[in-house]
């Protein structure tokens, strides 16, 4: 790998004045943890339901009401910024959870990862409607609403219980249909102990409704709606405009109530205060309680660092979380989105400034990935190679998220947003640090390569689909103007800098780390300027800063986890009997590197066995001649990796076998010849 030209002098001494001081330190730790347990959504301290792994089916499964649930990610901007709508919703509809509810799941915490891709959440946040007294598994149904204002949730609500069947109807739900003008003329004739009111509205409004729901949980009141169609009947009653309020007294009186705004919120407020209108005694809804885990003793602690570095450790979590949470939301990977994820991989490969373990990793996955001849790939497969099933000596990613230069003040804020950033700034800087890195890989010839593939990932894979739109809209307006790798250098950085100017003050901005245009005059300098009294970017400058800050020189490998930290905290005490036995052996040894090569070869080949029997077609129409050129690349691909034979002992083996099969040859036509020689003289003695 090429080295990037140093820093100067002065962007030295003002990247080593970074950091703060133990003062400031210690106030952003004690803030840290004084919010380390604000969520989004907190449980029982919301009008909805929180719900996890654990609790998710058992909530769904044969529930006495429908729901509404929001698959969400504590990371995601556009979720942080719906939450008090959704909060607001909640409240809203409160008085409509006998008929249905909401919740919503995190699909950021760790626990809820496997949940979430069950579910098929491709992006954040996610709305899905679940029926009352469902028996089997379901996905549920997507939300289909114009917009996600409070009003239009509210009214798809109600539109979602109406097409409930007659049997599987939520029993607190009452009908929704609006009554016939013979059902109203009959009320007149009934004495009856309770109120009753009836909402006079067009065809398409959804205020009878609405209030229907809103009184529900109370009693000595009983609500309907009728339709403005009969004219008569509405000049007998006196109603003059929809929609209106008709009450029904117990002691036989009635009469139109003229002194509300025909809003929702009157209606419901007046009739919730009539006397001997009162909420009736209900017993809790019961939901299923999450089984209580073990507290981690481990404390979250600020970690210390430098603002004007690179850390290892927001890259590698950045990859963990992309291959092992994002990407695991797509069950299959075919089309445009393998095609993707192949590019992106080769990209990785090739230009990511990372340890040896996780470039190696890179390199195997991207072999891999080019020798299979399918059409799609199931995730597991993938999975599995990233999580090192195949036991290949001297690959590792970790597990764990390890933020540090992205760390948020709160659990929620940046993260996993800041370190897909700064992942491909490091790349689109690498490539041009590196122009030959990606020859003879089909993304040589493109300089917008890092860009488009970004690009791509982003439209496919990013879990914001909001934030992916206006990604595509920018990319859309002047990604085809970049003509050089130092452009793509400068483009991605101005990009970034207008989505920061663009969030600035929002609810998704960190207050400890405010959205501001960057790099700061304070890590570079000379990036700054004024013209004419109004401040200028030296974009040659900023380019020179972007290279060495995104170079390999500026990364620091402080807090990224190690293989034998994972080891440590990871193995049973059967696998450690496993590893002590393996560890007697030199790393390098020939036994080492002969188990490595059975142990590729073999899940090729079981990988090449369950793709071909459970997946898509194959480009080859004999499958026996796939299986074939798949093994040759699989050892192709040892070779290369270097954890094989060698070159002689592999002419060595063909000539030895050569040579076995000749003498073996030999033997049988000798030994042939001498039966027949045998057969031939005995059979004439007899005669």
């Amino acid at each position: 790998m090429a080295r990037p030209r140093p820093a100067p002098r002065r962007w030295r001494a003002n990247m080593a004045a970074g950091g703060g001081g133990p003062a400031a330190v210690l106030l952003l730790l004690l803030l840290l943890l004084a919010a380390a347990a604000a969520r989004l959504y907190r449980p029982g301290q919301e009008p909805l339901t929180v719900l996890a792994a654990g609790s998710v089916r058992r909530a769904l499964l044969n529930s006495s009401a429908a729901w509404l649930v929001q698959f969400y990610s504590s990371s995601c901007g556009h979720c942080i910024a719906f939450a008090p709508t959704w909060r607001a919703l909640a409240g809203d509809v409160k008085d409509w959870e006998s008929a249905i509810r909401l919740g919503v799941l995190d699909c950021g915490e760790e626990e809820n990862y496997e949940t979430c891709k069950e579910y098929g959440i491709h992006y954040y946040p996610t709305f899905r409607f679940f029926k009352a007294f469902t028996k089997q598994f379901t996905t549920g149904e997507n939300y289909k609403g114009a917009d996600r204002e409070l009003q239009t949730v509210r009214q798809m609500m109600i539109d979602f219980l109406q097409n409930h069947s007659q049997e599987l109807r939520p029993p607190a739900c009452p009908p929704l249909d609006p009554i016939p003008s013979t059902d109203i003329t009959s009320l007149f004739d009934k004495s009856s102990h309770h109120y009753t009111a009836i909402v006079f509205e067009s065809n398409n409004s959804y205020v009878g409704r609405e209030v229907l729901l809103d009184l529900i949980q109370y009693e000595n009141i009983v609500v309907k709606r009728a339709l403005n169609f009969d004219k008569p009947l509405l000049e007998k009653l006196g109603i003059t405009s929809v929609p209106s309020c008709y009450l029904m007294h117990p002691n036989g009186s009635h009469g139109l109530i003229n002194n509300l705004k025909p809003l929702r919120s009157f209606f419901s407020s007046y009739l919730k205060s009539l006397p001997g209108v009162r909420k009736k005694l209900l017993l809790p809804i019961q939901l299923p309680v999450q089984e209580k885990k073990e507290e981690s003793t481990e404390t979250k602690v600020w970690k210390e660092f430098d603002k004007a570095k690179l850390y290892m450790a927001d890259l590698e979590s950045g990859l963990h979380y992309l291959l092992r949470v994002e990407l695991a939301t797509h069950k299959t990977l075919e089309g445009a989105e393998l095609k993707t994820f192949k590019d992106f991989v080769t990209v990785c490969a090739k230009l990511f400034p990372g340890r040896q373990s996780v470039v190696k990793l890179l390199e195997i996955l991207q072999e891999w990935l080019v020798s299979l001849p399918l059409d799609k790939i199931p995730y597991d497969a993938i999975l599995d190679l990233v999580n090192n099933k195949m036991r290949i000596s001297g690959i590792f990613l970790s597990k764990k998220v390890q933020w540090v230069g992205c760390q948020g003040s709160r659990p929620e804020l940046r993260g996993y947003t800041c370190s897909l950033w700064k992942l491909f700034h490091t790349l689109t800087v690498q490539a041009a640090l590196q122009p030959k890195a990606l020859i003879n890989t089909g993304l040589e010839d493109s300089p917008q390569i890092v860009l488009q593939v970004m690009r791509r990932y982003i439209q496919h894979f990013f879990g914001c689909k909001a934030c992916a739109q206006h990604f595509e809209e920018m990319a859309k307006e002047s990604m085809d103007s970049v003509k050089t790798l130092d452009k793509a250098v400068l483009w991605l950085w101005e990009k970034h800098n207008v989505v920061n100017n663009m969030l600035a003050g929002a609810l998704t901005e960190d207050p400890k780390f405010p959205k501001v245009q960057w790099p700061t005059p304070d890590i570079c300098p000379t990036c700054h300027e004024e013209i004419k009294g109004l401040h200028s970017w030296n974009e040659a400058q900023v380019l020179q800063f972007l290279k060495y800050h995104y170079s390999s020189e500026n990364i620091l490998h402080k807090y990224a986890e190690s293989q034998t930290d994972s080891s440590e905290t990871e193995q049973g005490d059967t696998r450690e009997g496993k590893d002590k036995s393996l560890q007697k052996k030199p790393s390098g040894s020939r036994e080492n590197k002969i188990q490595d090569k059975e142990n590729v070869l073999g899940s090729e080949s079981k990988v090449l066995d369950k793709l071909i029997a459970n997946h898509g077609p194959v480009k080859d129409s004999d499958k026996s001649v796939v299986r074939s050129d798949t093994l040759k690349e699989a050892k192709q691909a040892v070779s290369f990796l270097g954890i094989g034979f060698s070159n002689i002992d592999m002419s060595l083996c063909v000539i030895l076998y050569v040579a076995s099969s000749l003498f073996l040859m030999i033997m049988y036509f000798f030994f042939r010849m001498r039966s027949k020689r045998w057969k031939v003289k005995y059979y004439r003695l007899s005669v």
